[in-house]
């Protein structure tokens, strides 16, 4: 889910770039990028998936004063419900994501996102029974209310639990 209000900063994509290992000038260096045929620093791909840290209420984010599930190996404080992200009898995850950039992102843009249903479709696994696949669709818009990416996810939920096959034993 991402934030209401994102503003791209020119020290958050240095310190997105730096994250995801890329070393493109293009993303932190303004006189190199300035060469380039962006014509100063924009955002690498995926960028806008950091705009859940601006939305106070995105699940993943620690609330001070709360427990929280943690990034470790053990959760610290908080027992998790349910059989996944999809809800159901079986278990749901994150299938694909993808984006479609109308113009490049660049520092000092502030994005509003809107966040929409997109297509519904069902297959039928092998192992879980139906697999129920949902799209969602965010339009992120810059401060002139341009189009700037299209971020669509997929999420998949299973009708039931995947059995795990018996384990040989050696």
């Amino acid at each position: 889910m991402p934030a209401k209000k994102f503003p791209v900063e020119a020290g958050h994509i240095l310190m997105f770039a730096r994250s995801i290992g890329d070393e493109n000038p293009v993303y932190t260096d303004e006189e190199k990028a300035k060469a380039t045929e962006a014509g100063g620093i924009i955002a690498p791909p995926t960028f806008v998936q950091a705009s859940a840290q601006f939305d106070p209420d995105y699940f993943l984010r620690p609330k001070v004063g709360q427990p929280w599930f943690g990034s470790g190996k053990n959760p610290t404080g908080v027992a998790r419900t349910g059989g996944g992200g999809g809800g159901g009898g079986g278990g749901g995850l994150h299938a694909e994501q993808h984006y479609e950039y109308h113009r490049p992102l660049r520092a000092g843009d502030v994005l509003v996102a809107e966040t929409k249903p997109g297509k519904t479709w069902e297959k039928e696994g092998k192992r879980s029974g139906k697999l129920v696949f949902s799209e969602s669709v965010t339009e992120y818009r810059n401060q002139d209310g341009e189009l700037v990416v299209t971020a669509r996810g997929v999420g998949v939920r299973t009708e039931r639990p995947v059995e795990q096959p018996a384990k040989k034993e050696a």
